[in-house]
C-alpha cells in the first residue's frame, strides 16, 4: 500500500525533481517506510512506500526489461501468478507482487489485467514502445487522479499531490458541486476540482508519448446476462468457495494484520472467516459512542469476537475529537464525500494503527448482496403498484406484496425515510423513484441561497444518474439499484476507506469486493438473491453455519451512526457556527447563512443535511480559500 506521483512533460523538458518531491511530500502519510525516484528526460515518478509484502527488496519504482512501474495496492493472487510465470521461464529477483505485474505485462501485454485479483492503481512506462499504461482496479478501491494541459500530464494518488504543482490552482467545479449537494457523492470521472479527473474503476488508459494520443478502455464490468440454468444451491456452493479463497488470500502479509469489527453481518463474517485461516487469534477493532444505545452495537461485536476467538479492542470517539479532527479529515479526503461515519472510522483506524499495519473490513457487502433498507422500501412501493395496476415493470415477479410482508418489520427504524419518499411522486418509473430515494436536495434546498439554487440543473443531474441506473443489461429493479450503487455511490465510500486508513499509514483490505463474487452474483436471477425482499438473502444462506444466530437475526442495522444532532446542540455548536458563518462562507452565497441556527435546531437523528454543509464549507476553507 503506497502512493505515487508522476510528471510527463509534453514540451520535452526534463521532469523537475524538486516539483516531484514537493508533490510526493504531500502524500508522505501513504508511504512513510521508503521512497524512490525515477527520472528519464520528460518522464518522472516518485513512489512513497508502505511496506507490506517483501519488506527488503520490494521498493519502487521498479524496472524490468525497459519497463518501469509505480504501483499502489495489493494483487492477492500474486503467488499463483508468479508460479505460472516461472513455469513459462520467467526469473524473479524479488518476492513482491510488484515484480509479478511487470512480468505479466511483458508476457501478456495489457490483457494481463484480466487475471489480476486485488486492489491497484499503477502506471507502467514502456520505454521501448514509448507509451504509458495507467490502470485502476475493478471497483476503484485504490485512487488515481490526473491532470493534463498542452504542456504536461500529472498523476497522483491523491488530489493534493496535483495541487502541490506550482502551476496548478485549486478551482471548484460548480456542476460537480451541485451533484455533491444532490447525493453527497460524485458520479463518473469528475472531481470537485476543475480540470482534475479520476481514472475510472475497471478502466485503463494508454498514452502514446510520441503522438500524445490517449485511449481509455473499460476492461471490466459486471455481467448481468442471467444464468437461468443453475440452482440456488449451486450459487451458494460457488459463493462459499470464493469467500474462502478471497479471505485466505487477503491474509497474505509480512506485517501484523487485524480486522474492523462493527458487529454487522459483513465485518463479522470477515473476522470469523479470517480467524479460521490463521494459526492464532486475530486482533479486531471496534468503535461506539456513549450517547445512547442507538449509537452502540458493541454487544454484537463482542459476540462475533467470541466466535472468532478474537482479541477485541474497543474505542469511544468523543465530541471533542470530532471538533479537533474534522478539518484534518476533510484535508485527507480531498473532496467532501459520504457520511459522518468517516469520523469514527478514522478514530478506529488510528487506534488500530498502534497494533497492526493491515486491516480487513466488510465494505462492499451491502452493494453486492443488497443490504440497504432502501432496496426494500423501493420494492414495497413496486409491490403495491403491481398489486393495484396488475402489472410489473420488470417483466417478472421478483417480489410480490404477499411475499414481502414477512420482511417489513426490519423497516421500523426507517419510517421517517419512507414518509419523505412517499410524500411526492409515488408510482413514477423506477429510475425516478430511486433517484428520489438518493436525492438529498429536498430536505436541504431551503437552506441554500436562492440564486445559487436557481442555477442547479436537475435534469442534467438526473440524466447522468440514469446513465448508471438504466444499464442496458439490467432488467430488474434490484439489479439496477445495486449496479448504480456499485459504480455510483460505492466509489465515495471506498474513498473514505482508503483515506481514513492511509491517513494513519495502515492498509485497508476489503475481501467482499472480489470481482469473482460480483461476476457470480450479477448473473443470478434477482428473485433468487432478493427472495421475498429479504436483504442479503443469498449471503445469509451461504454463511448460516458461520455466524452466531444473534448476528444472523439482527433487525437493527446501524452502519456506524454519529450523534451529530446531539453534538450540534452542545459543545460542537460553536465549532459548526464558526465554520458555517465565517466571512468567506457568507461571501460564497451558497448556504443561506441566515438560516443556520434553524438548520441546527431542525437536525434530526441520522440526518445528513447539516453534515453535508459542514463538510462542504470545511472543504472550501481547506482547499479553495487557502
Amino acid at each position: 500500500m503506497c502512493g505515487f506521483v508522476g510528471i510527463i512533460n509534453k514540451n520535452g523538458n526534463s521532469a523537475e525533481p524538486s516539483i516531484l518531491g514537493k508533490m510526493a511530500s504531500s502524500i508522505h502519510h501513504r508511504g512513510p517506510d521508503a521512497d524512490g525516484v525515477f527520472l528519464e528526460g520528460p518522464v518522472g515518478f516518485v513512489h512513497k512506500r508502505l511496506s507490506i509484502i517483501d519488506l527488503k527488496t520490494g521498493n519502487q519504482p521498479m524496472s524490468f526489461e525497459n519497463c518501469t512501474i509505480v504501483y499502489n495496492g495489493e494483487v492477492y493472487n500474486y503467488i499463483e501468478l508468479r508460479n505460472e510465470l516461472i513455469s513459462k521461464g520467467h526469473q524473479f529477483q524479488t518476492t513482491s507482487d510488484t515484480e509479478v505485474i511487470l512480468h505479466l505485462y511483458k508476457e501478456y501485454g495489457v490483457d494481463f489485467l484480466n487475471v489480476l485479483n486485488g486492489m491497484f492503481a499503477f502506471i507502467i512506462y514502456d520505454q521501448i514502445e514509448q507509451k504509458l499504461l495507467i490502470a485502476r482496479d475493478h471497483f476503484g478501491i485504490k485512487p488515481l487522479y490526473w491532470y493534463h494541459d498542452d504542456q504536461k500530464i500529472l498523476f497522483g494518488s491523491e488530489i493534493k499531490a496535483l495541487l502541490a504543482h506550482p502551476e496548478i490552482s485549486a478551482e471548484s467545479d460548480v456542476d460537480i458541486l451541485y451533484e455533491y449537494l444532490t447525493f453527497q457523492f460524485i458520479m463518473g470521472d469528475g472531481t470537485m476540482f476543475r480540470n482534475i479527473f479520476k481514472i475510472l474503476p475497471g478502466h485503463f488508459m494508454i498514452i502514446d508519448l510520441r503522438s500524445w494520443d490517449t485511449d481509455t478502455v473499460k476492461y471490466w464490468e459486471p455481467n448481468f446476462k442471467l444464468d437461468q440454468y443453475h440452482t440456488e444451491e449451486y450459487f451458494i456452493d460457488e459463493l462459499r468457495k470464493i469467500l474462502d479463497e478471497t479471505v485466505s488470500q487477503q491474509l497474505r502479509s509480512d506485517v501484523p494484520l487485524g480486522t474492523y469489527l462493527s458487529g454487522g453481518l459483513d465485518s463479522s463474517l470477515v473476522t470469523i472467516m479470517a480467524s479460521k485461516f490463521l494459526n492464532g487469534p486475530i486482533k479486531s477493532f471496534s468503535g461506539a459512542f456513549n450517547e445512547g444505545p442507538e449509537f452502540n452495537e458493541l454487544e454484537y461485536a463482542r459476540v462475533a469476537a467470541k466466535a472468532a476467538h478474537s482479541e477485541l479492542f474497543e474505542i469511544f470517539p468523543t465530541e471533542q475529537e470530532f471538533i479537533d479532527v474534522m478539518p484534518k479529515l476533510i484535508y485527507h479526503l480531498d473532496e467532501p464525500v459520504a457520511g459522518p461515519g468517516l469520523f469514527p472510522q478514522y478514530i478506529v483506524s488510528k487506534f488500530a494503527s498502534q497494533h497492526v499495519k493491515v486491516i480487513l473490513g466488510g465494505q462492499g457487502g451491502d452493494e453486492i448482496f443488497g443490504g440497504y433498507a432502501r432496496y426494500l422500501v423501493a420494492y414495497l412501493e413496486q409491490a403495491v403498484k403491481g398489486a393495484i395496476y396488475e402489472s410489473n415493470e420488470e417483466g417478472e415477479h421478483i417480489v410480490s406484496l404477499k411475499s414481502i410482508l414477512p420482511n417489513l418489520p426490519s423497516l421500523k427504524q426507517y419510517i421517517p425515510m419512507m414518509k419523505k419518499f412517499w410524500n411526492d411522486g409515488a408510482f413514477e418509473p423506477m429510475d425516478r423513484r430511486y433517484y428520489s430515494l438518493l436525492n438529498r436536495m429536498g430536505s436541504t434546498s431551503s437552506f441554500l441561497h436562492p440564486e445559487f439554487l436557481h442555477e442547479r440543473n436537475d435534469d442534467a443531474i438526473f440524466s447522468k444518474f440514469s446513465s448508471y441506473f438504466n444499464h442496458s443489461d439490467t432488467k430488474s429493479y434490484f439489479n439496477k439499484m445495486t449496479h448504480f450503487d456499485m459504480f455510483g455511490s460505492l466509489p465515495g465510500l471506498l474513498q473514505v476507506e482508503d483515506r481514513m486508513s492511509m491517513a494513519v499509514s495502515i492498509e485497508s483490505r476489503v475481501p467482499l469486493l472480489d470481482r469473482r463474487i460480483v461476476d457470480l452474483i450479477s448473473r443470478m436471477p434477482a428473485g433468487m438473491k432478493f427472495k421475498g425482499g429479504e436483504m442479503k438473502y443469498l449471503l445469509k444462506k451461504t454463511i448460516k453455519d458461520v455466524l452466531p444466530d444473534k448476528i444472523m437475526n439482527r433487525k437493527d442495522k446501524m452502519g456506524f451512526p454519529v450523534p451529530l444532532h446531539i453534538w450540534s446542540k452542545n459543545k460542537a455548536k460553536d465549532f459548526i457556527l464558526d465554520v458555517l458563518l465565517s466571512r468567506n462562507a457568507k461571501d460564497r452565497n451558497i448556504i443561506n447563512t441566515r438560516y443556520i441556527e434553524q438548520l441546527i435546531k431542525s437536525e434530526q437523528p441520522f440526518s445528513r443535511g447539516l453534515w453535508g454543509f459542514l463538510c462542504l464549507e470545511l472543504w472550501y476553507a481547506q482547499f479553495i480559500d487557502n
